[in-house]
């Protein structure tokens, strides 16, 4: 048996790398490099042009758009508050509209969203105010809540339940609306013709500024209601007026708004509004218009 023995130079066994200037002509070599130095500047001016127009051309509209960007905002966020009721988002604002949808109570005078009111206030209202719409044609709705978050105060939240459930003069004339705000330690008092000459308005006032507020301040809703209750039938049959509990009694301070407070503040709002508007709005255009005019 033969043995064949390669020398060691055969590239068989050592192959030598093979160089890629062996692999191109001199002609394809020179090509390539002229390609080379002709692409990096092409390369670079392709970096640097959209650097150079971007910002000459971004730098008016950016400032237009950071303008109206915030007055639109201010706008919405304006015309939302002073036009729009807010939209239930808590058990308190659902109940607030489960009143004025599920309509007068019909075997029973109270509507006690709250649930401050004991059996013995509720039954005692009950005998109270059903005697009185039996002999006068009267009724009186009690409503509790705890919070009012669709309407400024109580008087409005009142006229609204009053005008939900009775819609028309004829069925509202006689109906007289109570109703109490827990949280803001507060009640309003409102009603048809008939009723608000039944009662009178210097009771009417009397009750809405004593016996609801005072007596809510210190958490007695149940004296409260009834105490209210026994005023308002006391006037209507012509009896004298025992009085009501005063806030010179009371340790606490009052938060107790009369209708003419709660109108004079609505209309310091709707100012303040229409202010707001012409800041947001009108301020960021007519900047503008001066910034191109100069142009």
């Amino acid at each position: 048996m033969e043995t064949i023995l390669y020398p060691h130079s055969s590239p068989l066994f050592n192959p030598k790398p093979s160089s890629s200037k062996a692999l191109f002509s001199p002609s394809i070599q020179s090509k390539s490099n002229s390609l080379s130095l002709i692409t990096k500047p092409i390369t670079s001016s392709l970096k640097k042009q959209p650097s150079q127009s971007a910002k000459p051309f971004l730098s008016l509209p950016k400032s237009w758009f950071s303008h109206a960007h915030h007055g639109l905002a201010a706008l919405a966020l304006s015309l939302a508050l002073n036009f729009c009721p807010l939209l239930p988002t808590n058990s308190a604002l659902a109940s607030e509209f489960d009143v004025l949808n599920d309509g007068p109570p019909q075997e029973s005078y109270v509507v006690d969203d709250a649930g401050v009111l004991n059996r013995v206030t509720k039954s005692d209202l009950k005998r109270l105010l059903s005697d009185l719409e039996s002999r006068k044609n009267l009724r009186i709705n009690f409503i509790t809540v705890r919070k009012l978050t669709s309407k400024a105060d109580a008087f409005e939240y009142a006229d609204q339940v009053l005008e939900r459930w009775y819609p028309t003069i004829e069925e509202g004339s006689n109906k007289g609306i109570v109703v109490l705000v827990t949280s803001q330690k507060e009640g309003a008092v409102t009603g048809g013709p008939a009723f608000v000459q039944a009662v009178g308005d210097t009771i009417l006032d009397a009750t809405v500024s004593e016996n609801l507020p005072v007596l809510a301040t210190e958490e007695k809703y149940n004296e409260a209601v009834f105490s209210s209750a026994k005023r308002l039938v006391a006037a209507i049959d012509g009896l004298p007026d025992t009085g009501g509990p005063s806030f010179k009694d009371n340790k606490r301070e009052s938060n107790f708004k009369t209708r003419e407070e709660t109108e004079e503040k609505r209309g310091q709002f709707t100012f303040v509004v229409g202010g707001l508007l012409v800041i947001a709005f009108v301020v960021p255009m007519a900047q503008y218009y001066a910034y191109v005019s100069r142009k």
